[in-house]
């Protein structure tokens, strides 16, 4: 994708104005890396688990009548993931220490979560490929634990897929 260096660029710009930030990951809706700032985060990993977030915070937002998917904030005991939509086929997640300003963290994520929407829609709009070309990742190991998924979790696979402004469906 040609967009991918500018989308590195303003990942790197985000991280100066934000020296909070520990790590800042943009990727497809459907959880494959397009850009990526995470010193000891692996981003495919982050990606993947960025894309089932979504799919269940896009649900959650849907089934309560909150409207198309902006944000998602996860704090934990050492720091803030944040997720925020960009465009309409990606978005940008950002690891945050403990210690951030948490309305800082959100003012500068959407900021720049609407400038990589801006370049990855705008690269699609031209046909290039919304993701860069990959190999073929390797098939993930099957889970001991396969009945606790069930079938949320094939739905959470499937919403995960949708753009993040893209308004869902009642599945029954």
């Amino acid at each position: 994708m040609a967009a991918e260096p500018e989308v590195l660029d303003e990942l790197h710009r985000l991280r100066a104005r934000v020296p909070q930030l520990t790590g800042a990951l943009a990727a497809s809706a459907d959880g494959l890396v397009l850009a990526h700032d995470t010193p000891g985060v692996e981003p495919d990993g982050l990606a993947a688990l960025t894309a089932a977030a979504l799919g269940v915070a896009v649900r959650m937002a849907d089934a309560t009548g909150q409207g198309d998917f902006r944000e998602l904030l996860v704090r934990g005991v050492h720091g803030y993931v944040a997720t925020y939509a960009a465009g309409t086929s990606a978005v940008l997640t950002l690891l945050a220490q403990d210690r951030v300003n948490v309305g800082r963290l959100h003012l500068e994520g959407r900021r720049s979560g609407t400038r990589i929407g801006e370049l990855v829609d705008a690269a699609t709009a031209r046909g290039e490929p919304a993701t860069p070309a990959r190999a073929p990742a390797k098939a993930a190991a099957p889970s001991r634990n396969r009945t606790a998924r069930g079938t949320a979790g094939q739905r959470t696979a499937t919403a995960a897929t949708r753009a993040p402004n893209t308004p869902t469906t009642s599945e029954s």
